[in-house]
């Protein structure tokens, strides 16, 4: 009698990731209806038992460092659990890495998003898929080397393994900028770069933060004659010699496990220049703009996650005779979770729209793609953690052991909002795009005007431009002009295109300011059904 097991949830399978109104309205609405039946098949393989278990794997089996093989030979190689290649293989299968580079179909760049959204089953992995996919418009700013290897980085092809990379079938790419004394301050990098007479550099320094350091190419910075340069650095030379980079020592994070980052050396390293010398920030700035759109995209997959693992577990379990989610203050819970998780959805959908967009050479869409990337990256970042964190609590003690998949979302959350720049950072870029850059304030407000007849989006949008009659103290008030241009903006979106239960909800908390400290403070009077109702999945667990 005492091993009969009642009142508990069953697992959360058999269900499509991509299974998410707002993911699909913002996937249509943002021109890439056609990749819908791809999106949805990768979906279904995400919240399948393989999926899942691939994921689990991957985590539970962390990258191992090998720097020298048994005769003592200097290898400088990560092993990775075969779950984690089946996961890279995926992703590249579908397209996840640099593939929309080479589709010349409108929406390639939201399609390649929302496929990113519904596999982050583990983060780890993304990482190498996200620089990848970054790589190239950086890598565009040297043609000769963008013609040499562009082809193998949109291959379809997962082809791992230290060897020339022009004989490789695919190439994953790095990214290796941060140094111990610099961090974010990256103008502060003591790596040096010498012209080595054959049109070459060589590249000697110690880099703190080098993530996948088993990719192909790396893109980095260093101090060149002509100034801080930004170069690609083979892994293995032409001809199949190993490039003078070595491992140090692996990270011990607080997550992202599954992805090997590391401390490198370069000990004369060969490095070729990528755009003018003296302009390596200039030309790097390209692949950080595009990483920080997957840190927006990681968050919102993140919190659609938590939530749907909420509401499903407090739909089967009960409470004082009732399941969970029938319980008046649970449902406002869940209601607060899922606003904030539509809300970072249809912004970050949006993104990828004036992503695709100004790829294509709209002007506009690239203006709105600076601000809002910016003040999104900073916002919803930062409300990840506590998103999740109170998803986790919905389950109770449940949710704190590792077998429910929550630990792992919740340890991931404060890498996206570090990730490409913390807060501080964030805020601040965003506020150096306005100074530097007025039109994109101008592109700003002409999208985020088109809902206004909302008296409460009024209101804050009033109070939002009221913000920038003085610059006295903008510095000091940096996050909080940021948080108000995220807020507008989401709100904006949920206005035009949420059902009007959502936008009733954000506006009426996140906007008009009637609202809590913590999630769970809906007011009276919000229909909290429709709502809910979004976060629901099908799956095939036995109920």
């Amino acid at each position: 009698m005492t091993h009969e097991v009642v009142n508990q949830a069953p697992p959360l399978v058999g269900h499509n990731t991509a299974d998410d109104p707002a993911l699909r309205e913002g996937v249509q609405r943002e021109g890439a209806a056609w990749a819908l039946p791809d999106i949805d098949a990768l979906g279904r393989l995400a919240g399948s038992a393989q999926g899942q278990e691939w994921a689990a794997l991957a985590e539970r089996h962390p990258p191992r460092l090998l720097t020298h093989d048994r005769f003592g030979h200097r290898i400088d190689e990560v092993e990775y659990a075969p779950a984690y290649h089946s996961l890279m293989q995926t992703a590249v299968d579908n397209g996840l890495h640099a593939a929309p580079w080479a589709d010349d179909r409108p929406g390639a760049h939201v399609a390649r998003a929302a496929k990113f959204m519904v596999w982050s089953v583990d983060p780890g992995h993304g990482c190498p898929i996200s620089m990848t996919y970054a790589s190239v418009p950086a890598l565009r700013a040297n043609p000769d080397l963008a013609r040499t290897f562009e082809p193998l980085l949109t291959s379809r092809d997962y082809d791992f393994g230290l060897r020339d990379p022009a004989t490789k079938r695919g190439l994953i790419a790095g990214m290796s900028m941060t140094e111990k004394q610099g961090g974010s301050d990256v103008r502060a990098n003591s790596t040096r770069a010498t012209p080595d007479g054959s049109g070459g550099y060589a590249l000697t320094g110690h880099k703190w933060f080098t993530s996948a350091p088993m990719s192909d190419l790396f893109l980095t910075l260093a101090q060149a004659p002509g100034g801080l340069s930004c170069f690609l650095v083979p892994r293995v030379l032409p001809g199949g010699e190993r490039n003078a980079l070595r491992l140090m020592r692996l990270k011990d994070k607080l997550g992202n496990r599954s992805n090997a980052s590391s401390e490198i050396e370069y000990d004369g390293a060969l490095g070729w220049l990528v755009g003018e010398p003296g302009r390596g920030v200039r030309t790097i700035v390209e692949m950080v703009n595009m990483t920080r759109l997957d840190c927006v995209i990681g968050t919102a997959a993140g919190m659609r996650a938590a939530l749907v693992q909420a509401v499903h577990h407090t739909r089967h379990r009960a409470a004082f005779g009732k399941a969970l989610a029938d319980q008046p203050l649970m449902r406002n819970v869940l209601a607060d979770l899922a606003v904030e998780s539509e809300a970072a959805t249809t912004a970050m959908l949006r993104l990828a729209g004036a992503n695709d967009r100004a790829i294509r050479g709209d002007e506009q869409e690239a203006a709105l793609r600076r601000i809002g990337l910016a003040v999104s990256k900073y916002y919803i970042c930062k409300r990840g953690p506590a998103q999740v964190g109170e998803a986790l609590e919905c389950l109770g003690g449940n949710g704190y052991v590792e077998e429910s998949g929550m630990p792992r979302l919740y340890r991931e959350m404060p890498l996206l909002s570090i990730w490409e720049g913390s807060g501080n950072v964030a805020a601040l870029d965003a506020l150096r795009a306005l100074a530097k850059e007025p039109q994109t304030l101008d592109a700003y407000f002409a999208e985020v005007e088109q809902a206004t007849g909302d008296g409460r989006f009024d209101d804050a949008l009033s109070r939002l431009k009221k913000e920038f009659t003085s610059v006295d103290d903008l510095e000091l008030r940096a996050r909080r002009v940021v948080e108000q241009l995220a807020l507008v903006l989401q709100g904006s979106l949920l206005l035009r295109y949420a059902p009007p239960a959502v936008a009733d909800a954000f506006c009426a908390t996140r906007l008009d300011r009637d609202w809590g400290g913590a999630f769970g403070t809906l007011p009276p009077g919000i229909d909290l059904d429709p709502i809910i109702d979004r976060a629901i999945v099908e799956t095939s667990s036995p109920a």
